[in-house]
């Protein structure tokens, strides 16, 4: 979600409905509006800027292989549906619904609570406070971390309020880094990340985020991309596509 500098909230990334109940329509309504969502500009400057992925929506990733961006089949590109089949959790059977508790990111530094989030009354999904700007939010009306499904966790890349926040290092994660989701029952969910990509806000992938998926997934977004001075906003948003391991 987008925010403006008193800290209310704009419109964008709509999921008015309960996620079980949320046809493929209200998915690709939000993929049409765009989802504005996550980046609340920092208001003095200098002020440090959120590093890229390496992979940006349809380029060439890692290893040469394109991204093809324009293929509504598999537009996160070749490379996830080559770790979806053989990385996965053993029979992809997933685990029991519960509710996340911290999120931990070795290779950036994370290791922070997260809120269980759902949709404000206009529809909007809801974020984390700017004042606590360091947690994360679960997506509540969608799979838990483990579960089948794409579970989506988001968080703030800055806030006026504490500068640089919890997913400001998200865009340099890699293929092959850990994500772990620790969970209310006791237990933990490890994730791989498969890839990392940046998307304009006007071409958000909503169904790649909060579509379907038959063994269990993982979304973490954030914001990216430049820092429009007079919006104070990002224009594109960070997503990490991982799948359980453990």
């Amino acid at each position: 979600m987008s925010w403006s500098d008193t800290g209310t909230p704009r419109a964008g990334g709509r999921h008015g409905k309960p996620w079980r109940a949320a046809g493929t329509a209200v998915v690709l309504l939000t993929a049409a509006l765009g989802a504005g969502m996550l980046g609340a500009g920092l208001t003095e400057e200098p002020a440090p800027r959120p590093p890229q992925p390496v992979v940006q929506a349809g380029a060439p990733d890692v290893a040469g292989t394109p991204a093809p961006a324009d293929d509504p089949a598999d537009p996160i590109g070749a490379e996830l549906g080559r770790t979806a089949g053989d990385q996965g959790a053993p029979g992809s059977a997933g685990l029991p619904r519960s509710t996340p508790t911290t999120i931990t990111i070795p290779r950036i530094g994370v290791n922070a609570p997260i809120m269980s989030l759902g949709v404000e009354a206009d529809g909007t999904v809801q974020m984390p406070p700017l004042q606590q700007a360091r947690n994360a939010g679960w997506y509540s009306r969608g799979p838990s971390p483990g579960e089948i499904g794409n579970a989506v966790i988001v968080g703030h890349v800055d806030s006026a309020y504490i500068g640089p926040a919890v997913f400001f290092d998200l865009g340099t994660l890699l293929p092959g880094d850990a994500i772990t989701v620790a969970r209310a029952d006791g237990t933990s969910a490890t994730f791989r990340v498969d890839t990392v990509r940046s998307y304009p806000k006007t071409e958000f992938p909503a169904e790649l985020v909060y579509g379907g998926n038959d063994r269990p997934g993982l979304r973490v977004v954030t914001c990216g991309g430049t820092f429009d001075e007079r919006t104070r906003d990002y224009l594109d948003n960070v997503i990490v596509f991982a799948t359980l391991v453990s």
